[in-house]
């Protein structure tokens, strides 16, 4: 499977090495964090923009990169103006660059798009509430929101910090809204009640052993033998130990576009540590 070689390419090796978060391969108007659960029959179709979002980890370093696959090349500016937007975030992104100028540089970029789709004109929207993001150790989103709109946030990059460089474009409303099955989790750093439940309390100790603080799906715990999970796992989300990531979808017959680099802010030079031949 996909998965396995992907595994097999990363040297997967427990929690020293291995994928960051499961791969999202959100299709149409579903933005971000969606993958199959066991079971699920979903096919990929020629008119499908799925956003593949994928993520490597050395000791907790994280590399988070993300590109949109369309085989209609009706959807090429779509996919055009994301990019674009992404490109423009890299170029603004550095020590000292607020994060509200990003914001603005990757909007203007992404908004002077259009698509025709069926003989209608769409005006490229950024997604406003979805944003890049600081990446701390062990911690896909830290502190710091990168925005793909402008703002007043005058907060600053500095030196040595790591970013996820990510804009998503759509053909609907701009927004998005949790919805349909979830599939991605995560531990809290700290926090959360005591857990009494035998069950519960087994389920959690796996996820610290295999995961850490790392997202995880239920597919993998499916993987990982710790099958009939699901009531641990919602005890471990009601009493706040675990976070939900439900999907996230802007309106239904709307199509979006994602992509995404990491970015290393150094003392000379900011490093774009995804980058490769293809994009």
């Amino acid at each position: 499977s996909t998965q396995s070689t992907w595994e097999e390419l990363i040297e997967k090796d427990g929690l020293s090495a291995g994928q960051a978060f499961p791969t999202g391969c959100s299709l149409n108007y579903v933005a971000a964090h969606w993958t199959p659960n066991t079971g699920d029959t979903t096919v990929l179709e020629y008119d499908d923009v799925c956003k593949i979002d994928f993520g490597t980890h050395i000791n907790g370093r994280i590399v988070d990169c993300a590109w949109t696959i369309a085989f209609n090349p009706k959807f090429d500016p779509l996919k055009e103006a994301v990019q674009a937007a992404t490109d423009a975030g890299l170029k603004a992104a550095g020590i000292d660059a607020r994060l509200c100028d990003i914001g603005a540089e990757i909007q203007e970029a992404m908004e002077s798009h259009e698509i025709e789709l069926n003989g209608k004109v769409f005006p490229i929207k950024s997604v406003r509430n979805l944003n890049g993001h600081s990446i701390g150790s062990y911690i896909i989103h830290g502190g710091k929101s990168v925005p793909i709109v402008k703002n007043s946030d005058q907060t600053k990059m500095e030196e040595g910090e790591l970013f996820a460089i990510e804009t998503f474009g759509s053909t609907g409303k701009g927004y998005v809204r949790e919805s349909l099955e979830c599939s991605h989790y995560m531990r809290k750093p700290e926090g959360g009640a005591p857990i009494r439940n035998a069950r519960t309390k087994q389920l959690l100790n796996h996820i610290i052993a295999q995961y850490d603080t790392l997202a995880f799906c239920r597919k993998w715990l499916d993987r990982d033998g710790e099958t009939k999970h699901l009531i641990a796992l919602k005890n471990l989300v009601d009493n706040g130990i675990v976070e939900p990531y439900p999907p996230l979808c802007d309106i239904k017959g709307s199509y979006v576009a994602q992509y995404e680099h990491t970015v290393l802010l150094r003392p000379t030079c900011k490093e774009v540590l995804s980058r490769g031949d293809d994009f």
